[in-house]
């Protein structure tokens, strides 16, 4: 038998999993590392503490599992994307990496707009966010200039990764959309949104697709974890978009609705020309030639873990959530906005906060937990929306991570998307799809669907219930009206929040 290894380089651990040739996951290691706050707003990390925990984490797996280091033929990566990491002539780090939940570049961001314009858009498909990397290179060369003469290259956190395990510097076209410097539709860097903003192109490293062969381990990496220095080595992925080839997005008509800490709906596209006019993200898909389109939930599982946190500390999920399904559509008049740290899609908004809308003297606890549930479906529904209005079609989706662990918020999902909804069998999110881009580059499948058809198994499917649909369409729209009515009150509640 077989193996790959797929690295999943996250912001507060690395997860690595081997893999055989069937698709199982024969075993998995796990090591964090810490976030740096220096101030209000930053959040940075040491790189040097991604390249510790990955090797500890790969010897962990080597030592744990019964198989043979020659038998591991291939590791690809996934990993937390936007974030900057600047390297000499020599490649070594320059300072800390700036993270993707970096919110220091306002004025870099304001400045990117007033320069590029509607080109911005045409030439990136992406509007400029505080977490994308070209506004942290602004930042550093405003105010860190001596730093920033010295840097040779950046590269984004696992392309430094895996610079550390084979000597060679590449970046992969998924993670190279989510920096600003790339023109998507034509996969090179864009000259012109360089010279105007006096950044040298050449900093830019070289482009290759996410299943691409870039180098052999490292003789010292092969003696360090116990693998073999002819493993091969595959470019990786931006976390979202290995999430979306491990979610088996592959096909058009296809979306995934991911609930973590935050909330993502994912499509897969091949349109390049669809116009979303910035309103939801356009990046280019691990799948070559391929892209996917994403909208963001800034506060989705947050939500309900603050409502857990703050009013039932001492029970588990499983406890606090266990009657939502006792509770009615509508939680009984209440609505819930998930905006306790602002919003992103389609409100990019850092000043908005969350409402709870309708409350009585009538409503249990209960009633609040499905109004939080309910609001983070409905905020993740306006993405769908978003999608839906430009003439996309998404017939099913892939549902994964808290969201996928109720049955009742599964089917409210079905209702509020009005869509069919599948659970996975055996979920391994981005990690599995760096695995898969290993594979496909070791030659185990002509195409990433064939991979998929072999890796990804369905257990459970949701339909929508019309009488539910037409239920929440009505709710849906009362919801919708809730953050252009609250959105004053807000910024007038904001000098009482500093």
């Amino acid at each position: 038998m077989k193996y790959v290894i797929g690295i999943d380089l996250g912001t507060s651990a690395v997860k690595v999993l081997l893999v055989n040739q069937h698709g199982d996951v024969c075993a998995e290691s796990s090591k964090e590392y810490s976030l740096i706050h220096e101030k209000s707003g930053y959040s940075e990390q040491n790189p040097e503490d991604w390249v510790k925990q990955t090797i500890f984490a790969l010897k962990e797996l080597v030592d744990q599992e019964n198989v043979k280091p020659e038998d591991i033929e291939g590791i690809s990566f996934s990993g937390q994307m936007h974030g900057l990491v600047l390297l000499d002539e020599n490649y070594e780090v320059i300072r800390n990496a700036i993270l993707w939940n970096d919110t220091r570049t306002t004025k870099q961001c304001d400045l990117i707009k007033a320069k590029l314009r509607e080109k911005l858009f045409k030439i990136t498909k992406n509007p400029a966010l505080e977490g994308f990397t070209l506004p942290k290179i602004l930042w550093v060369q405003e105010n860190e200039a001596q730093l920033y003469e010295k840097t040779a290259v950046f590269l984004l956190p696992k392309d430094y990764l895996r610079y550390r395990l084979t000597g060679q510097i590449h970046i992969d076209y998924s993670d190279a959309a989510g920096t600003l410097l790339l023109d998507v539709v034509k996969k090179e860097w864009s000259k012109e949104i360089c010279d105007l903003l006096n950044v040298d192109i050449h900093l830019c490293p070289p482009l290759v697709e996410s299943h691409a062969f870039v180098g052999n381990l490292l003789s010292e990496i092969a003696e360090q974890t116990g693998l073999k220095q002819e493993t091969k080595i595959f470019a990786g992925g931006a976390d979202n978009a290995c999430g979306a080839i491990g979610a088996g997005i592959l096909t058009p008509g296809v979306g995934l609705c991911s609930i973590g800490t935050s909330g993502v709906i994912l499509s897969y596209e091949e349109d390049r020309n669809r116009d979303f006019e910035g309103k939801v993200h356009f990046f280019n898909h691990g799948k070559e030639d391929a892209y996917y389109v994403m909208g963001v939930t800034l506060s989705a599982g947050h939500s309900l873990s603050w409502f857990k946190d703050t009013f039932a500390p001492s029970e588990s999920f499983e406890e606090v959530v266990e009657n939502v399904n006792q509770v009615p559509i509508g939680a009984n008049g209440l609505l819930f906005t998930p905006y306790i740290v602002g919003e992103r899609t389609p409100h990019a908004d850092a000043v908005i906060r969350g409402s709870f809308i309708g409350m009585d003297s009538a409503h249990k606890r209960e009633d609040f937990v499905r109004s939080i549930m309910e609001g983070i479906t409905f905020s993740l529904n306006e993405s769908i929306t978003l999608f839906r209005n430009t003439g996309k079609k998404i017939d099913k989706m892939i549902s994964i991570g808290g969201g996928a662990k109720n049955d009742s918020w599964l089917q409210m999902q079905a209702d509020i998307f009005n869509t069919v909804i599948f659970k996975l069998e055996n979920e391994q999110g981005p990690g599995m799809g760096a695995a898969m881009l290993a594979a496909l580059g070791c030659k185990w499948f002509a195409t990433l669907e064939d991979c998929s058809n072999q890796f990804i198994q369905i257990s459970k499917s949701f339909q929508p219930i019309e009488e539910h649909v037409n239920k929440y369409k009505q709710l849906y729209e009362i919801y919708r009206d809730i953050y252009p009515q609250t959105k004053e009150m807000n910024i007038k509640l904001k000098f009482f929040r500093e």
